[in-house]
């Protein structure tokens, strides 16, 4: 077209409009926010909301609270029965306790001065039966006597054995499994106490409020959206005639109404299968109505809201 006097490129240019102007290539679409949205783990009565439509909120800062009631029972419950398993599993290591103890050894103490006094009594009873003081059967109930307080100081010695001892290892393995159950058990009180806060995931812009005080949110139900900071998209058309020359990577001038002149986006997706409206059938005619949906990031997105109009040219 150089070749051509300016002349020439004149007239037909005013006969034909656009006549030797370079072709700019760019596809129109819109913003998109990727957002993120809140909701409470179990179904409950909310009784405060501290987001506010608009407002910037920080990761971990609370956004509403449901009612805890039946949870903080649950966690004191929780709370006793480890208290309980841990009382037991204490209890079988180191034996009895230091009062039980001192019970079987006074009374072991009682019962040796009763053996010695039966053993006494019999030595008198035998003597007493050469001089014929006194008969068989007195001597015959005093040596059962002695035999009585002998097996009497056994069994309390034999009770202050095991009361010093500690527990089979059977009965602690099943005092320590009852501990760990029970603490599994608060754990999960304690879980579920503090999920009754629910707290921002990400930082961002609160934009709904889908809840108010006093109402019922359902498990799972958002009851908060938020637009996390730099989760803006563009979502854009390309043609089929320039769907084979645009990679994923590739930089697009991002232009809109108000908007800065550094919006830059790169393409992170593109669509694998055209859309078209209305249904046609392929042919060459045909084909240039054909277009691809993609995405691409935004960089340096300022105050660009969701769903405006943008317009996206390939950077050279």
């Amino acid at each position: 077209m150089s070749t051509l006097p300016q002349w020439v490129i004149a007239i037909v240019g005013s006969v034909f409009s656009g006549f030797g102007d370079p072709v700019v290539v760019e596809y129109n679409g819109y913003a998109e926010g990727d957002y993120v949205y809140v909701a409470p783990a179990a179904t409950g009565r909310i009784v405060t909301i501290q987001a506010e439509e608009g407002t910037t909120v920080q990761a971990g800062q609370t956004l509403f609270q449901s009612d805890d009631t039946h949870q903080t029972a649950a966690l004191r419950s929780a709370r006793a029965q480890v208290a309980v398993a841990q009382a037991n599993l204490e209890n079988l290591e180191t034996g009895s306790r230091a009062a039980e103890i001192d019970v079987i050894v006074a009374s072991l103490d009682q019962a040796k001065s009763d053996q010695q006094l039966a053993r006494s009594t019999l030595e008198r009873s035998r003597q007493l039966l050469v001089s014929g003081s006194i008969s068989q059967a007195r001597v015959d109930a005093d040596t059962a006597a002695l035999q009585s307080a002998d097996a009497k100081v056994a069994q309390l010695q034999a009770q202050l054995l095991v009361a010093e001892l500690p527990a089979r290892s059977s009965q602690r393995i099943a005092a320590e499994a009852t501990l760990e159950a029970a603490q599994a058990l608060y754990d999960d009180a304690r879980s579920a106490l503090e999920d009754r806060a629910v707290e921002a995931p990400v930082s961002g812009r609160i934009e709904r409020v889908f809840y108010e005080e006093g109402e019922v949110a359902v498990a799972g139900a958002p009851v908060v959206s938020i637009l996390p900071h730099d989760s803006l998209i563009a979502l854009f058309f390309v043609p089929e005639s320039d769907r084979a020359s645009i990679a994923l990577g590739a930089a697009f001038d991002v232009d809109c109404n108000g908007c800065p002149d550094d919006i830059v986006a790169h393409l992170t997706r593109i669509a694998a299968t055209p859309q078209y409206t209305p249904p046609i059938i392929y042919s060459s005619e045909e084909r240039a109505r054909l277009v691809f949906r993609a995405e691409a990031t935004i960089d340096n997105a300022g105050e660009l809201l969701p769903g405006q109009p943008l317009t996206l040219r390939p950077q050279e």
